[in-house]
């Protein structure tokens, strides 16, 4: 009988051992897991500030704001575990395109980014500037016009004044004997 209870302890003994084997396994399985993410941030040439995620799968995502462009407001680099890169740029109204042909959207400017996008450069203020322009002109040309117009009339008044004496001494001779 003291074989079977010896075996029968350490039976218990081995099962608990493996028992916390595999507990602690999962343990550490779960801790590796739990690192979710690694985010680094830096400031390019530019003033824009560009932020570096990696995920616990391996998944990179780079996030470029810039805070002084009008065309632009950020760029987003994800970049898989098998290295296939995908840019998507966003405008600063919020419309968001996907970027191939730009090079390293975290180096080049925010305008070249906003033009592999097609997003026009705002051309309202060199519009208004112009047409301010060319109002100044017409208003010049305006006020020449009315000088050329007064000196005109000016002559036609005094050719006028001359061709009415004219008229009263003819008259006036042609009344008095």
């Amino acid at each position: 009988m003291s074989n079977k209870l010896l075996i029968g302890v350490a039976i218990a003994i081995l099962s608990t051992a493996i028992g916390c084997t595999t507990t602690d396994n999962a343990n550490v399985n779960a801790n590796a897991n739990a690192v979710v993410a690694q985010t680094t941030t830096r400031t390019a040439a530019d003033g824009s500030e560009i932020t570096t995620t990696t995920d616990a799968s391996g998944v990179k995502t780079e996030t470029r704001v810039f805070r002084n462009n009008p065309r632009v407001s950020r760029v987003v680099v994800t970049t898989d575990r098998d290295g296939r890169r995908t840019t998507r740029a966003y405008s600063a109204t919020g419309e968001a395109k996907e970027v191939n042909d730009v090079g390293d959207a975290l180096e080049v400017t925010g305008d070249k980014i906003a033009d592999a996008a097609g997003w026009v450069a705002d051309k309202t203020k060199d519009g208004v500037v112009e047409v301010g322009d060319k109002l100044e002109d017409a208003g010049d040309k305006t006020v020449s016009g009315a000088k050329k117009v007064g000196s005109g009339a000016k002559k036609v008044g005094e050719k006028t004044v001359d061709g009415a004496k004219k008229a009263g001494s003819a008259i006036k001779k042609a009344v008095t004997p």
